[in-house]
């Protein structure tokens, strides 16, 4: 006999409706498993630590705020995470842009050890960020979350709020302005010509 197919397990979703219920051991599971994830997130968009670190306090006060109210099975939690913090970080993005130039926003400070290696990635990391920066607002945000965040192009439409086809749309041409971009610095970042 063949059981018909249980919809995907969102582990994330348990552990909210666990929360919402009065398991405190929910919540701080739940920190540890999704903080990493949206401060990684609002860095790669915002540049700045201490505001995506702000950022990652706030989603994380919206997520306990739709705890008693979450539905498991309609939506999954980590879906809802990165469209909040897309939605979060777009907002401060908007607000520098009318009020500070972007040359005046520090770079973030580096706490990596300077061994070669981690010198060579935090240079391709910056220069995928720049290039990222130069892109429009939407292209941008669908490259990171298919390339940086890997993301499937149906979960990227949901946190867009768009449709699938729009989605993939957004990430051709955004990665082909990137390899544009980053077409004369291959030597600069390690990578050998093909």
């Amino acid at each position: 006999m063949d059981a018909e197919p249980s919809p995907p397990h969102d582990p994330d979703g348990a552990l909210l409706v666990a929360y919402a219920n009065g398991d405190a051991g929910a919540a701080r599971e739940l920190v540890a498993r999704l903080a990493p994830r949206v401060l990684g997130q609002a860095m790669r968009m915002l540049g700045d630590r201490a505001e995506a670190e702000d950022v990652t306090q706030e989603v994380l006060l919206r997520l306990w705020r739709v705890a008693p109210d979450w539905r498991q099975g309609e939506a999954r939690v980590g879906t809802w995470l990165f469209r909040v913090t897309a939605n979060l970080c777009t907002d401060r993005l908007r607000k520098r842009r009318r009020s500070v130039a972007i040359e005046d926003v520090p770079e973030p400070p580096d706490s990596a050890p300077s061994a070669g290696d981690r010198m060579q990635g935090e240079a391709r990391l910056h220069a995928l960020s720049e290039a990222l920066g130069q892109l429009p607002e939407r292209q941008a945000q669908a490259v990171a979350l298919r390339h940086l965040e890997g993301l499937s192009n149906p979960e990227i439409a949901m946190v867009m709020e768009v449709g699938v086809e729009a989605v993939e749309s957004l990430t051709a041409r955004g990665k082909r302005a990137l390899a544009a971009l980053l077409k004369g610095r291959k030597a600069e970042l390690g990578y050998g010509d093909d």
